[in-house]
């Protein structure tokens, strides 16, 4: 019985393997009538596909965004002039309300105010004469800015 199981064990492993003869074997000249098949790729994991699909983004962001300024251009020039008025008028109010956090520095700034107001009014409002001076100045100011 040990014998015949010994056998059976034999045949079934030499049953698993072919000899060389049993397998088809081609010549060079058949080898080059067969077809090719592509080199087998190896499967990309998620992090990989992610990565490339980022570097593709990154290499067309100029592109995208030359197309967009170049669609948009008097829009996006007309905000950023809007944005730098809003920037230049937060700094203004502040620095008005750093220079009134000075004691003094506000009813001194006042007075000069007040008297400024009062010499022009004197200098170039009470008399015909002055008022049409102060209107060719401001023409001739309006023409100089202007055009």
């Amino acid at each position: 019985m040990i014998i015949m199981m010994e056998t059976q064990a034999q045949q079934t492993e030499q049953g698993n393997y072919s000899s060389p003869q049993d397998s088809l074997s081609f010549s060079r000249e058949d080898n080059r009538s067969l077809p090719k098949l592509p080199a087998a790729k190896e499967p990309e994991s998620q992090w990989q596909q992610i990565s490339r699909q980022i570097l593709e983004f990154l290499n067309q962001l100029p592109e995208y965004l030359g197309s967009i300024f170049n669609n948009n251009k008097q829009g996006l020039i007309t905000l950023v002039l809007i944005l730098s008025a809003l920037v230049t008028v937060k700094v203004a109010i502040a620095v008005l309300d750093a220079v009134n956090g000075v004691p003094l520095l506000q009813p001194i700034f006042e007075l000069i105010g007040i008297f400024y107001s009062l010499w022009f009014a004197f200098r170039y409002l009470l008399k015909f004469e002055s008022r049409q001076e102060l209107s060719q100045k401001f023409n001739s100011f309006k023409q100089q800015s202007l055009g």
